[in-house]
């Protein structure tokens, strides 16, 4: 057998939640359930809170609005509580846009470093303990009682004792870890990744001007791609892509690649070699498509690639088994819960082939309930955000960012309640959680 000879030591960590990732969902759990008088401590592989929305520059908060044919105006916003909080902190500090047109709804757009700064914020004014740089490497159990983890610093191997674990890590990590079971997209085939980027010294107004306010660019755009891809004059694989203007100025964030393995397949991101395949393939497609737009576009003559995410952006990895499974009928029909903990007007937004396909749920939203987060085993943990039991369909729409923020502060309330009652999560009353909800400002 080798022998370790790591002499850092280990640090060791006690407290009543233990929230793993430090996304949307994250914070707005960790947030929650500090505020409700819990000793909270996060983890974040990252050196700043954001998740997908930051380290990928989603950068938009995606789900705020229903949505009606043609977008009407004003928007209709159905998602509240956290989410309002944390939206109310960026626009303190200039760091998001007006709503924008997206197809039937409207999205948001924000500026990356505000959004660090923001959960920040929130963090340190409930008093959530926060550890960055650091990753969850294997989970304490005993049986099928989660009990903590083993993170990785610099500093040494840690181990976080926890009365509850939340497994906010996007990709259903606690639950892997521990041995629980876990299963992605359709039938192990998961949405491609997408590198966004960030493009400056473009003239907006010229763009919306010629374009139209809609930020998925119409036909024109659609079709000139389509030509142009096919002559190899540029390598540009999807023809539907989304342009935002951003809270800077002369500034689009460009959600327009579209990253396939060199065979064919789309890549899996939990698969070490296809996630490094997807980064590399992805900055080069970002090159082909800014170049495209400096060349083609109007409002982009001088236009320059300023950033492209810290990692690719992913929309689908592992997801929990839970009691319940959001079911691809669901979204469809507009289905109502009892034991909703959440709603959700986003279209089903799925992204593979050259064009994106979007289906509308109009003028109508869903419930996603209690028990998709609550594991069908195991004690001692539960999940938040995208991670959650859904079908593939319904989790192209449960997975953005308005509704991550209604799941973390969902959990983290039911993490609080369930342990100041001495009760396992699935045995906490969804009537009570729900009325505690509505009390902190969520729509339900």
């Amino acid at each position: 057998m080798a022998e370790r000879r790591d002499r850092r030591g280990q640090l060791n960590f006690d407290t009543d939640v233990l929230v793993v990732g430090g996304g949307a969902a994250g914070v707005a759990a960790a947030f929650t359930a500090a505020r409700a008088g819990m000793r909270v401590l996060l983890l974040e592989k990252y050196g700043f809170c954001g998740g997908a929305a930051v380290a990928g520059l989603s950068g938009t908060i995606c789900g705020l609005y229903a949505a009606t044919e043609g977008a009407a105006r004003p928007p209709e916003q159905v998602v509240f509580g956290f989410a309002d909080r944390f939206i109310k902190v960026m626009q303190d500090k200039g760091g998001i846009t007006e709503p924008q047109r997206y197809g039937n709804t409207y999205t948001l757009t924000h500026d990356p470093l505000v959004w660090r700064e923001a959960g920040d914020h929130f963090l340190a004014e409930a008093g959530v303990q926060v550890l960055f740089h650091t990753s969850v490497i294997d989970v304490l159990t005993e049986g099928d009682q989660v009990r903590g983890v083993l993170a990785w610093t610099k500093q040494g191997r840690a181990e976080i004792r926890a009365r509850l674990t939340i497994d906010a890590s996007g990709d259903a990590d606690v639950a892997a870890l521990g041995g629980f079971e876990t299963f992605m997209g359709q039938d192990g085939k998961v949405q491609n990744p997408t590198m966004i980027f960030r493009l400056m010294g473009v003239d907006v107004k010229r763009l919306r001007a010629h374009y139209g306010e809609d930020t998925i660019m119409g036909d024109e755009v659609s079709q000139m791609i389509r030509n142009l891809h096919n002559s190899r004059e540029y390598d540009l694989p999807r023809s539907k892509i989304f342009l935002f203007s951003t809270p800077r100025p002369n500034e689009l964030l460009c959600n327009c690649t579209r990253i396939i393995g060199r065979d064919g397949r789309e890549l899996n991101p939990v698969l070490v070699e296809d996630i490094t395949e997807a980064e590399i393939q992805g900055r080069k497609q970002v090159r082909e498509y800014a170049n495209f737009f400096k060349d083609r576009l109007v409002g982009c003559e001088q236009s320059f690639v300023n950033d492209t995410g810290v990692q690719v952006g992913i929309r689908q990895t592992r997801q929990i088994r839970g009691v319940a499974t959001l079911a691809n009928a669901d979204v469809v029909a507009g289905t109502k819960s009892k034991s909703s903990i959440a709603r959700s007007a986003w279209p089903i937004e799925l992204h593979s082939g050259e064009k994106p396909q979007l289906k509308w749920l109009l003028d109508d939203y869903y419930d996603i309930s209690y028990e998709s987060f609550i594991p069908a085993t195991g004690e001692g943990f539960v999940a938040a955000g995208r991670c959650l039991s859904a079908e593939h369909e319904a989790m192209a729409s449960a997975r953005v960012t308005a509704q991550c923020f209604s799941y973390g502060q969902a959990i983290g309330m039911a993490a609080a309640m369930s342990l100041r009652d001495g009760i396992s999560p699935r045995e906490l009353p969804v009537s009570d959680l729900r009325e505690a909800l509505r009390r902190d400002g969520a729509a339900i």
